[in-house]
């Protein structure tokens, strides 16, 4: 998910939350003094590296994204729903539920994504868009299952603002 800063900067300061473990849960706790704002709401998944909101430390807003081992949905928050809430360092942001994670959900967690992998190549594209398997329609498609895929050999093209990119295979590491 991109984020548009609000004030038309390029360049968003970013903080990652720090995660303790609690009672049955975990906590995210503040990663310095400011006022916290646009948290997720209870209920919401969050998973390492997803925004949980923003800090904004002397008119600045930093981007807080959780921790490597924040997984869970968000129990109630504490204290008063407010649209700035001032907090110190270490002050608690956020409740996790790790039971009710994307395990629980249905969805794919870090692991599973990992083992699938193994099972075959995978490759993530560098834009969004439009994705076309084959150059025409009536033309074989570019890469079919069992092929053998070289360096800088095509595997589908995107269609981003009726331009067509070509998407090719980077080699190893480049999935």
């Amino acid at each position: 998910m991109k984020h548009k800063p609000v004030d038309g900067t390029l360049f968003v300061p970013e903080l990652v939350a720090q995660a303790s473990p609690a009672e049955g849960h975990v906590e995210l706790r503040a990663p310095a003094v400011g006022l916290w704002r646009d948290a997720p709401l209870p209920g919401q998944l969050v998973t390492p590296g997803s925004v949980v909101g923003e800090l904004e430390i002397l008119g600045v807003r930093h981007r807080v994204r959780a921790p490597a081992e924040a997984v869970g949905v968000v129990l109630e928050q504490p204290g008063p729903r407010l649209a700035r809430r001032p907090v110190g360092y270490g002050d608690l942001l956020l409740r996790l539920d790790p039971e009710a994670g994307p395990a629980s959900l249905g969805l794919a967690t870090a692991e599973s994504a990992a083992e699938a992998a193994v099972a075959g190549l995978s490759f993530r594209s560098p834009l969004s868009g439009r994705f076309y398997a084959r150059p025409a329609p009536e033309q074989a498609p570019f890469v079919s299952v069992g092929d053998v895929v070289e360096v800088g050999q095509t595997v589908a093209l995107l269609e981003v603002m009726k331009t067509f990119n070509r998407i090719t295979y980077g080699g190893e590491g480049f999935l």
